[in-house]
């Protein structure tokens, strides 16, 4: 296992929850002024740079999901895919308990510490969600391993996951908090205490992350060897 490459992962997960949460408790801070739009293009921004930065190292997952699609499509070892999602983790984690350190008293309690929530007043149910989380998590691992796994893509990988992960929250924020990653859900759930339907934000991501994976390998990917 490359504690590089863990590195790399807890680091970069880290910077998508700590400006994620961020920018959602920002955008509640100044009276919605930045919208799902800014809130979207933060997350975006913060998995195409940090992709970018640990592309070389960890091949910047960043997500469990990505890792378990990676583990699925064989790129990446179970040691390794297990070492990552502890790390991603972790990343999300320490993210969620600094925020508090740097935000006026009460200002993450007034947006539920940015942790993703069904809309149930506006009918979404458990399974909707489910699906929905799933979907999105499939284009963005359908889109890491064409544009980022891929040793046929071209070395732009960064930007256009990010673009995905804008696209999904302008469609799934609204709906699901737009989490598309089970340790986005984590941290903040943990330090806020917000657990409801969290198993949602895992059973949906990963399905979607399987199938990209099998997808990718079955039919899309070049038979490349195990990592």
């Amino acid at each position: 296992m490359n504690a590089r490459a863990l590195i790399a992962e807890f680091v970069g997960t880290f910077t998508l929850i700590f400006i994620g949460v961020g920018a959602i408790a920002m955008n509640g801070f100044t009276g919605g002024d930045s919208g799902l739009v800014g809130v979207a293009l933060a997350h975006g921004l913060a998995i195409a740079v940090m992709v970018s930065a640990t592309a070389a190292v960890s091949g910047g997952h960043l997500n469990p999901a990505v890792t378990f699609g990676a583990l699925v499509g064989r790129k990446i070892s179970i040691i390794n895919a297990i070492g990552y999602i502890v790390a991603q983790c972790a990343g999300a984690i320490a993210a969620a308990m600094l925020l508090p350190f740097v935000m006026p008293a009460g200002l993450l309690e007034a947006v539920k510490f940015g942790t993703p929530l069904l809309n149930v007043e506006k009918g979404v149910t458990p399974m909707m969600g489910m699906i929905l989380e799933g979907v999105l998590t499939f284009f963005l691992v359908f889109v890491v391993f064409g544009t980022g796994i891929d040793k046929r893509a071209p070395k732009v990988g960064g930007l256009f996951i990010g673009l995905t992960i804008t696209m999904d929250i302008l469609f799934g924020g609204p709906l699901t908090g737009g989490a598309i990653n089970p340790a986005r859900h984590l941290g903040p759930a943990l330090v806020g205490g917000l657990w409801d339907n969290a198993w949602v934000y895992w059973a949906g991501p990963m399905a979607g992350g399987l199938v990209a994976g099998l997808v990718y390998h079955l039919i899309l990917d070049e038979k490349t060897a195990t990592a």
